[in-house]
């Protein structure tokens, strides 16, 4: 493989700062900065000539991002992001009084909110299933399928979880649902990390753009299955709620801010030109060297995930229990004010971790810099 260097020039972040966080909220292009901007200033100096050109532009847009994900552009509509994506889902699905939703405990918060939530209004209930970090595809497979009945109403499961960078065996998990448990995949790291991510056979599957393709924020796909599309609908009443299309009923929004959407192929292009297949290989090496050099700073380890994401790593904090999210959130500050650098904290299974994720902008000085701090601060 060749060696790809760094390219933090092709991004305008701090270059003072260690980003070392990549798969919260991204980091955009300058390329696609400069097309926001441009686009943007054309919007605000005529925006009657702009709105009229909305639709268009967004059909163009949407058909790349669909191709990007190698999806039927038919059933793949824009939303704001994987949480919308879930929300719509939920919507969509019978949940009647009695029934049950079966998650995992790697579960988003928001998507574990929003299940609640449509419990709660329904008279149904939540199922959370523990998964292990060290179970392999087997273990994932039997354990949830287990807990499957015919009070099943859904099935929600991360595609890459975001609390342990976990890979499930989503196909496989739709193949234990034989077609009578609507699956709902939470894919929000899944674009650019996985090889055609929504094509695994779920109902529904979510996921975001603006991480790992480093697309505007904001900008997040929804793929339906073709038995649902007709009853799926966006969160927000439009003049375009009864398209008889599914991408239609969802593209217009009101006075939404459409640029987002419209510059996302932008960042697509960007890392075509960065060679992503073969940097994602290199980035998860990249990874791996900088845990192993973080954990060994601080004294901990990293843990065994069976199938862990290309570009995500844990390495366990020398922490007793799980911080709580003050604790977490005044390790974080700190680390930001006191160390210029930018790290995000999650607690699973009684221990806290450092979650690393990488891009191209990052080189393993980055994590030496880091584990140089790092044990001081804590």
């Amino acid at each position: 493989m060749t060696l790809l260097n760094p390219r933090p020039d092709l991004w305008t972040l701090e270059p003072e700062v260690l980003h070392l966080n990549h798969g919260s909220y991204g980091a955009v292009p300058r390329r696609t900065q400069e097309l926001m901007a441009r686009l943007r200033t054309e919007a605000d100096a005529n925006p009657m000539v702009w709105f009229r050109s909305v639709a268009d532009r967004l059909t163009t847009s949407r058909l790349e991002l669909a191709g990007f994900l190698g999806t039927d552009p038919a059933g793949f509509a824009l939303v704001p992001n994987a949480s919308a994506g879930v929300t719509a889902a939920l919507a969509t699905i019978p949940i009647p009084a009695g029934s049950r939703i079966v998650l995992t405990n790697h579960a988003y918060g928001a998507v574990r909110y929003a299940a609640e939530r449509f419990c709660r209004a329904r008279g149904a209930e939540i199922v959370v299933v523990d998964i292990p970090l060290e179970a392999d595809d087997d273990t994932v497979v039997a354990t949830i399928s287990a807990a499957l009945d015919e009070r099943t109403a859904g099935l929600i499961v991360d595609q890459i979880s975001s609390a342990t960078a976990m890979v499930f065996p989503i196909r496989r998990l739709v193949e234990a649902c034989g077609g009578r448990i609507p699956v709902i995949v939470d894919g929000a790291h899944a674009p650019a990390l996985l090889d055609a991510p929504a094509e695994d056979g779920a109902d529904f599957w979510t996921g975001n753009f603006h991480k790992w393709p480093a697309a505007p924020r904001g900008t997040a796909g929804l793929v339906v299955a073709e038995k649902w599309r007709t009853a799926t609908m966006p969160l927000i009443v439009s003049w375009s709620e009864y398209d008889e299309r599914l991408p239609e009923r969802f593209d217009m929004q009101g006075t939404y801010d459409y640029v987002p959407w419209i510059a996302a192929p932008e960042s697509v292009r960007v890392l075509a030109e960065l060679q992503w297949p073969e940097r994602r290989t290199q980035l998860s090496g990249l990874i791996d060297e900088g845990a192993r050099v973080l954990a060994k700073a601080l004294g901990t380890g990293i843990p065994d995930i069976a199938s862990p994401a290309a570009t995500m790593r844990l390495v366990e904090l020398p922490f007793s229990g799980v911080a709580t999210p003050g604790e977490a959130e005044s390790v974080k500050i700190r680390a930001s004010r006191e160390l210029k650098a930018e790290i995000t904290l999650t607690g699973f299974d009684g221990r806290t971790y450092i979650r690393l994720s990488a891009h191209a902008y990052n080189s393993l000085h980055d994590y030496e810099v880091l584990a140089e701090r790092l044990p001081t601060l804590l």
